[in-house]
């Protein structure tokens, strides 16, 4: 090696090592394998330091300082430059810290202990990192071009607080007891929650995010509050559910579906019309009233249209006949605020009363106030509405010259109102203006009126008779959506009535929930309007969690008439067959919650059946199973006689569903042994033995019934029980051993010590089952806070171990059995059965 190719390296101690320079040639071969080799050493070194090992000495010359002495030619850098070197030896010295990496790498070339290391990546870069910015040890360092260049801040990472643990590891293990700290004890578990009926469990108070309590939290106190998801008194709401789901489960088929579920399939002869037959005609309430509308709208009628063979002019007659459905329907839906406008003005002009009546679309009774206040001409043409076009084109002729010449600053607002509907104006005539006598305003005709009268000026004078209904909806859409005049936007029918209307709920304003009958409308309307748009709360109660007639308008519509569905339904899996093509296709979450908000309602007013009936419209198998079983247990209390034949012959609920609610609930009462039999009736036998093991053998073993014992496990033999012969099959192989030893005994004595055949090779038997019983009772009885169990376990223990050394004292001997339950005196009397035996064999073989 040529003296010029010798790399000096100043060690701490100020003495001096040649290496030979290939590891320069290495360097130059991989240079990116260099810096991260002496960023990862450098880091190393780093952490040495903060151990208290010596630090590297800052003062020590360059290790790469290249020294020649065989070439006098060769110029140090510095100094070709012009740069002092000493100067230049300091800079060095501080920018890039090379005693430390001179020490790292010497270090690598040392024999290390072996020990945990932190691996980086390899991609890890250290250009222009400080330990100051933390980038040390991160993997995903920060970088710039230059110092000029600012550094990005690294994006916010929240370190995790809290982590999950195992139930064993919690710090509430152990205490669940604790109820004088409700938040201690349940803190693993408890959060509020519903409870069964609508019942809220919560600490502290109930309040909103912008109020304040009246007093602090307590986690010592769990609160039950009541909310009602009803509206008005629950005797009413109970009658009128009651009446909606008897119609609709005696048409509906209950049967099981392909995973044995029983599964409630709606007839398609449930239409609206089968339900407005279930109110009086007489009947002008808003339930009613809604299922009159959609029979007008969806329900299908023969129109007789099947000798036209041309299918445009059917559809189109289709049409005119359906809004013709849709008139009448109106009509009678205003006519009870007609009457009432009438009945508050007695002392109206004819002009106000001619309007009103017009307004709610009694044209013959119009006639006759027109002409009762002496206006023959104007009752002529009344008689005349709605009229063809050309007839209002005249009209509008008139009223464009009255209001050219202002005449109309002569005539009352109400006769203006009166023309412009019969000249098919129904939302704001324009006045002739002008000022002082002659002044005549702009008139809304639909200032004053509900928005269903206000849709039937629409309807009725606004647009031709031809005209669709989805034309009309949108010329009413238009008006109370962009405030063009002073219609009224759709509020629900309580919004209208408020002052009759008592809810304790904080109730939207009027167009943020519009009205049901707007939505139904809407429905035919407008064809990319879904269910999920109009089955809010809102728009049929002021209860926000009141799902009753939502439900059954999502059945009429989506399950039965096949009109429109829900938002959410996947329609990628289809369960359509040639015998059923009425089965549900794809699955909609929607439809579920729907089902399980009324059900929540009913099982409030204590109707277990109905809400049974509702959830099992639910359409996944497993989930129906699950929230009906959740019922069952948590209306286990009022299952009586009466209510278990109805689910299980009404609505095909298995009977084992029954008896395991049934089961849960005398458990939860401390009655053991009915749980017990219950549980068997469920054939739910893993939950059944649990009980037999847990809770009554202890108790039969204790008062040293073995008969019970017998009758307790003697059901689990042969069946499919999880852990029988570990934990069932000890009782059973107990009460045999405790019964046969004494016999085997008595035989003994009486035949002088010799046995038979069959009684030495069950006797031999039980000497090697015995001393295995005996050595797993301590795991057959686990608990050792249960006084029953460690009573149960030395009874067992002693028993076999007297009966046992009566006949084979040296068994238990020579089973070298090691257990706690062994006790002073039980273990004395062996032992000296043992010596006993052992001095008469010996005797004998002397």
């Amino acid at each position: 090696m040529e003296e010029d190719e010798v790399l000096l390296v100043t060690r701490r101690d100020g003495t001096e090592s040649a290496e030979p320079s290939d590891l320069e040639d290495e360097d130059e071969e991989d240079p990116e394998e260099e810096s991260e080799e002496e960023s990862t050493e450098e880091d190393e070194d780093s952490e040495l330091d903060e151990r208290g090992r010596p630090s590297a000495n800052r003062d020590a010359p360059p290790r790469n300082l290249i020294v020649p002495r065989g070439d006098p030619t060769i110029i140090p850098w510095a100094r070709e430059l012009g740069v002092d070197p000493q100067k230049m030896h300091v800079m060095q010295t501080s920018l890039f810290r090379l005693p430390e990496e001179e020490r790292a790498l010497k270090a690598l070339n040392q024999p290390q202990p072996s020990r945990k290391r932190l691996l980086l990546p390899t991609n890890l870069s250290r250009k222009h990192s400080r330990d100051s910015d933390g980038e040390g040890l991160r993997a995903d360092s920060r970088q710039r071009a230059s110092f000029a260049h600012d550094i990005e801040p690294e994006p916010y990472r929240p370190s995790r607080k809290y982590a999950r643990v195992d139930s064993s590891a919690s710090a509430f293990a152990g205490r669940e007891g604790a109820y004088i700290d409700a938040g201690l004890a349940l803190g693993r578990s408890f959060r509020v929650g519903w409870g069964p009926g609508g019942t809220l469990v919560h600490l502290g108070e109930l309040c909103g995010p912008n109020s304040s309590p009246s007093s602090s939290a307590n986690a010592s106190t769990v609160k039950l509050s009541t909310v009602p998801l009803i509206s008005g008194v629950a005797a009413d709401a109970s009658a009128q559910a009651s009446r909606l789901l008897s119609h609709h489960l005696s048409n509906t088929v209950i049967e099981e579906d392909a995973d044995g579920i029983p599964f409630a399939n709606p007839s398609p002869k449930l239409t609206f019309a089968s339900f407005v037959s279930q109110f009086p005609s007489t009947d002008q309430s808003f339930e009613p009233t809604l299922f009159r509308l959609g029979h007008a709208l969806f329900d299908p009628i023969d129109f007789r249209l099947d000798d036209i063979p041309d299918v445009q002019y059917r559809h189109r007659i289709a049409a005119i006949r359906r809004k013709t459905e849709l008139s009448k329907w109106l009509k009678t839906a205003v006519a009870s605020a007609t009457d009432a406008d009438l009945r508050d003005g007695l002392d109206l002009k004819w002009d106000r009363i001619v309007f009103t009546l017009l307004s709610g679309y009694h044209i013959e009774r119009a006639c006759e106030a027109a002409a009762d206040g002496g206006n023959v001409k104007l009752a002529s043409l009344v008689a005349q509405c709605p009229g063809d076009p050309d007839f209002r084109a005249d009209l509008q002729t008139q009223l464009e010259i009255w209001r050219q010449e202002r005449i109309d600053a002569h005539m009352s607002e109400d006769v203006r109102k009166i023309y412009a509907l019969l000249a098919g104006v129904a939302d704001t005539l324009q006045g002739s203006g002008g000022s002082g006598i002659e002044q005549c305003a702009d008139v809304d005709l639909a200032r004053g009126l509900d928005w269903k009268r206000a849709f039937g000026l629409q309807l009725w004078y606004g647009l031709p008779m031809d005209a669709p209904i989805a034309e009309v909806f949108d010329a009413y859409d238009a008006l109370w959506k962009e405030g063009l005049s002073s219609v009224a936007p759709p509020a629900p029918w309580y919004a209208e009535r408020a002052e009759s209307t008592d809810s304790g709920w904080k109730l939207p304003s009027k167009a943020e929930h519009p009205d049901a009958l707007y939505s139904l409308i809407k429905l035919l309307a407008d064809p990319a309007c879904n269910l999920s748009a109009i089955l809010s709360s809102f728009s049929f109660s002021p209860s926000p969690a009141d799902y009753r007639l939502p439900w059954h308008l999502y059945i009429l519509l989506s399950r039965c008439l096949r009109i429109r569905d829900l938002a959410d339904r996947d329609t990628s899996v289809r369960r359509t067959g040639d015998e059923h093509d009425d089965d549900v296709e794809g699955h909609s979450p929607s439809a579920d919650l729907l089902a399980n908000s009324y059900a929540a309602q009913l099982e409030q007013l204590g109707m277990i059946q109905e809400a049974v009936f509702v959830l099992l419209h639910i359409e996944g198998s497993a989930g129906r199973a699950k929230v009906i079983r959740e019922l069952l247990v948590r209306s286990a209390s009022k299952l009586d006689d009466w209510i278990t034949r109805g689910l299980v012959g009404s609505l095909k609920i298995p009977m084992a569903w029954i008896n395991e609610a049934k089961a849960i609930h005398a458990l939860r009462s401390g009655n053991v042994y009915e749980a017990y039999e219950l549980y068997l009736s469920a054939s739910l036998y893993d939950a059944a033995h649990d009980l037999a093991v847990l809770e009554l053998a202890p108790d039969a073993v204790i008062r040293e019934d073995l008969l019970l014992l017998r009758e307790l496990f003697e059901v689990f033999d042969g069946r499919p029980v999880t852990g029988w012969t570990e934990r069932g099959k000890v009782f059973l192989d107990y009460a045999h051993a405790l019964t046969r030893l004494p016999q085997l005994r008595d035989s003994l004595v009486e035949n002088n010590g010799s046995l038979n055949a069959d009684e030495a090779a069950e006797l031999d038997q039980l000497s090697r089952s015995v001393p295995k019983l005996i050595s797993i009772l301590p795991d057959v009885l686990p608990d050792r806070t249960d006084v029953r169990h460690t009573a149960a376990a030395a009874e067992m223990t002693a028993q076999l171990v007297r009966h046992l050394d009566q006949i084979r004292p040296l068994a238990i001997a020579q089973a070298q059995i090691r257990t706690q339950y062994f006790a002073d005196s039980t273990r004395v009397r062996n032992i000296h059965s043992t010596m006993y035996e052992r001095f008469i064999r010996t005797i004998e073989v002397s």
